[in-house]
């Protein structure tokens, strides 16, 4: 199962544990079964603290196994065969079980310990996902942390049967105690703040007590990052306010353009951004979403950003750099099937459509791209493109087109997502070149045209483009003095990472130089 590689890496870094492990297999006659068995065998060779038992005769599922320890009563459970992006959080929950301090915040960490409650989460994931993993390690550790929480994370693609009667059409999937809990990435600190429902009110009134600073960053993707680092270079009081460190890089997967970065993927990038910003005296406020810019009422006065979670932050200069989402059909239809069959992310959830009939909105590169992803795991995938041509590179396109499972349809507008109440049923659409409706009956639907900026809460406090964007100078200043705007959610051209990090850079610079001119001495 793991090559010579993997196996040394892994053995490395099992030499961390500090007390035995025990593997608990549940096991039957299956294929994923012997997969199972053989994994945890080889697991098993590489540290004499790891003992594996083996069980079929019990009713939990299969394969599925527990990580525990003689004596310690752990509920870290993998129902599949973690590999793939998993393989990740099965190291992480090893190490964790075996005694390995966690990295998260010692707060964080003791207030998991305090959680009253009994909380059984289930996780179902991909092994292609690359959101799942965060999910994953968090309710992993919330596990180890509390002997009242326990934690199985399913592979949807190997559970089809439980993923069909459960309606689940997305991934991660989170129930909590047989009760849907969410859907998408989710961080340690998002999890715990829904579990513990005084805890949001508690950081908003830890926040707002905080001083002024002399940069407050609004996002934290790269033009976040690369802004924070700047203005933490320059010895000035640095915060970032962020939704998500990382942004829409954390929905990306291969990542090849970055200069210097041969290939990564994006949460892996987005990880090593806020290793490097950490690395300065900086002041990261996560799982914070802005909802209002009050401008300062005199000249070198304070800027104030309210958030949704009710703390108000305040600042000498403030850099907007809040990015983009994806972009919605607006059909019909859409939103009540969001999830239940309408998705944005084909390499997270395209297994959950093995064998099924799908559909892709766009034909730009993204659209494309995904169409030949999912052509390897469904049965047909039908293409829908606006125009009367594909947008997508010339080389993508011959590849689309050499597919036999994979249909075109050009100058179509998708008028309406169809459903049974239940899930996605097909899509409704009309012939441009003749006006005729028509319908294409499948099971799922991927959105990919194109991005939208994050800037709605700025209505009426900034001046915006006709598309949304923040408008601003080769310097990046905006319309309001004092607050800066970089990244995807400016006009600026080509919404691309490396662009991002330097407007980032940019606009940081510009904020220095606006404080340094605000309070220099009058002559």
């Amino acid at each position: 199962m793991l090559d010579n590689n993997l196996k040394a890496q892994l053995k490395a870094y099992l030499e961390r544990l500090t007390r035995p492990v025990e593997l608990v297999a549940s096991l039957d006659d299956s294929k994923g079964s012997r997969e199972l068995q053989e994994l945890l065998q080889e697991i098993k060779a590489l540290n004499d603290k790891i003992s594996v038992v083996e069980r079929r005769d019990d009713q939990e599922r299969k394969p599925s196994f527990l990580i525990t320890s003689p004596g310690v009563n752990t509920g870290v459970r993998f129902a599949g065969v973690p590999l793939g992006h998993e393989f990740t959080s099965l190291v992480l929950a090893l190490l964790q079980v075996g005694g390995h301090p966690s990295k998260e915040a010692a707060e964080l960490l003791e207030q998991v310990k305090n959680l009253d409650g009994d909380f059984h989460f289930e996780t179902f994931y991909s092994l292609s996902c690359h959101n799942c993993p965060d999910v994953v390690q968090a309710l992993n550790l919330m596990a180890v942390l509390n002997p009242r929480i326990t934690h199985t994370a399913i592979d949807g693609a190997l559970f089809q049967d439980e993923v069909e009667k459960r309606e689940i059409m997305g991934v991660p999937t989170i129930f909590l105690n047989g009760e849907r809990f969410g859907q998408g990435r989710m961080e340690l600190a998002e999890i715990v703040s829904k579990v513990d429902s005084g805890a949001a009110v508690r950081e908003a009134a830890r926040l707002s007590a905080k001083g002024a600073f002399d940069v407050l960053i609004v996002g934290g993707g790269p033009a976040g990052a690369a802004a924070a680092v700047y203005s933490a270079r320059k010895g000035i009081r640095t915060g970032v306010a962020a939704e998500r460190f990382g942004g829409q890089v954390l929905d990306t997967v291969d990542i090849e353009n970055f200069i210097s970065v041969q290939k990564t993927e994006g949460p892996q990038f987005a990880s090593a951004l806020e290793r490097h910003v950490r690395d300065y005296d900086v002041d990261i406020m996560n799982l914070q979403t802005a909802k209002a810019l009050i401008p300062a009422a005199t000249e070198g006065g304070l800027i104030e950003v309210q958030m949704e979670s009710g703390a108000s932050l305040k600042a000498r200069t403030v850099i907007l750099s809040t990015g983009a989402r994806w972009r919605n059909m607006n059909v019909p239809g859409e939103e009540q099937y969001r999830t239940k069959g309408v998705t944005y992310c084909p390499h997270c959830d395209g297994p959950l459509f093995k064998g099924k009939r799908v559909a892709v909105i766009g034909g730009g590169n993204s659209g494309v791209e995904a169409a030949i992803d999912l052509a390897g795991v469904v049965a047909h995938v039908t293409l829908l493109e606006f125009a009367g041509e594909l947008k997508a590179d010339a080389v993508l396109q011959r590849k689309l087109k050499s597919l036999p499972n994979v249909s075109i349809l050009l100058n179509a507008q998708t008028t309406e997502v169809n459903g049974d109440g239940k899930k996605v049923t097909g899509i409704t659409y009309k012939d441009r070149t003749s006006d005729e409706i028509k319908t294409v009956d499948l099971e799922g639907i991927f959105v990919q045209i194109g991005l939208l900026p994050n800037t709605g809460w700025l209505k009426g406090r900034i001046e915006l483009s006709r598309f949304g964007e923040i408008i601003v100078d080769a310097r990046g200043h905006t319309s309001v003095p004092g607050v800066f705007a970089a990244g995807d959610c400016t006009t600026v051209p080509y919404k691309q990472i490396v662009i991002a990090a330097g407007e980032g850079a940019k606009a940081s610079l510009s904020a220095f130089d606006h404080l340094i001119r605000s309070t220099a001495p009058s002559a």
